[in-house]
């Protein structure tokens, strides 16, 4: 968990007046905000000691490459900062770049620090609900959930072998979360813990919406939990991601999520053939499965116009 955030700066950075007063401010925000928070030179803070230094729970912010890649180096986490005095400066090795330190929010602080220590983002939180991103954790429980017949009657199933859907689950909170910023989630009961279920937004081969899924687990349906969570996904996929509409694809014999969907205001648009299985029945690395091992299915398209 996030516990200090540290600017490792040129001194000339330093120097300038504007650049100190919008680094004085942030750094009370940021302090405001329950963190500690420092401001030092390059050149010193690399003259001095660093055993004191967590490097787990620090967040360290860079505005020279060679600061940059040396704390990398040294197993700190660490983002680039640019600025109008190092506008030709570049951060080839570092994930994530803030260009406007000023505008930054602990929000930004805390997810890029999320992104490096490998700890899923919170979405958000209804009345019983907290919406995270899937942890490879969650996988053990999704097998829970999928092993009754009735949940993978309407759609696909699991890799038959856990450690194919840990590889898959791993290759997604790279590619998916850490490139797109959102994705399918994890919904877990806040009274208790338990996984209820999984939601979120996708994109689908061959169609250019954005994509809402859902599903939850048996012993949770008939309570309102699918349409708790749905209804704050849209709000967020309106609000916060900017959507413009989203479809939604439910298997045609599938009443009931039709039902519900329409309750959200989605409208039927049409029926269309949807590729399903396309990984085969092993995750290789991405790699889709041979044309004759992959299936069809027939699917209610519905769409959402916010």
């Amino acid at each position: 968990m996030l516990e200090e955030v540290v600017f490792v700066l040129n001194s000339n950075t330093l120097r300038n007046e504007r650049m100190s007063n919008i680094l004085r401010e942030t750094t009370a925000n940021i302090s405001d905000c329950g963190y500690s928070c420092s401001v030092v030179t390059s050149k010193r803070f690399f003259g001095e000691s660093r055993e004191r230094f967590d490097k787990k729970v620090m967040l360290m912010v860079a505005d020279e490459q060679k600061t940059s890649e040396r704390l990398l180096q040294e197993g700190f986490y660490c983002v680039g900062m640019k600025h109008e005095g190092n506008g030709r400066v570049s951060f080839p090795k570092v994930r994530y770049i803030f260009s406007d330190i000023g505008e930054v929010d602990i929000d930004s602080f805390v997810k890029v620090y999320q992104r490096h220590a490998g700890e899923p983002w919170e979405i958000l939180r209804t009345e019983r609900l907290l919406i995270r991103e899937t942890t490879v954790e969650d996988v053990d429980e999704f097998y829970k959930i999928y092993k009754d017949p009735d949940i993978t009657r309407y759609m696909e199933g699991l890799f038959e072998d856990p450690e194919d859907e840990k590889r898959y689950q791993r290759d997604y909170i790279e590619k998916v979360y850490g490139l797109m910023g959102f994705g399918v989630w994890t919904l877990v009961n806040l009274e208790d813990g338990a996984v209820v279920g999984r939601a979120g937004y996708s994109i689908r081969n061959g169609f250019d919406d954005i994509e809402l899924g859902f599903l939850v687990g048996l012993k949770y349906q008939g309570k309102g939990y699918a349409t708790e969570a749905c209804r704050a996904i849209l709000d967020y996929g309106k609000n916060v991601l900017k959507f413009e509409n989203v479809q939604t694809l439910v298997k045609a014999e599938n009443e009931v999520s039709i039902h519900l969907c329409e309750k959200l205001g989605f409208k039927r648009m049409d029926e269309v053939d949807v590729e399903e299985n396309i990984y085969g029945n092993q995750y290789k690395e991405g790699q889709k499965a041979a044309n004759e091992r992959s299936t069809h299915g027939k699917y209610i398209r519905m769409r959402l116009v916010f």
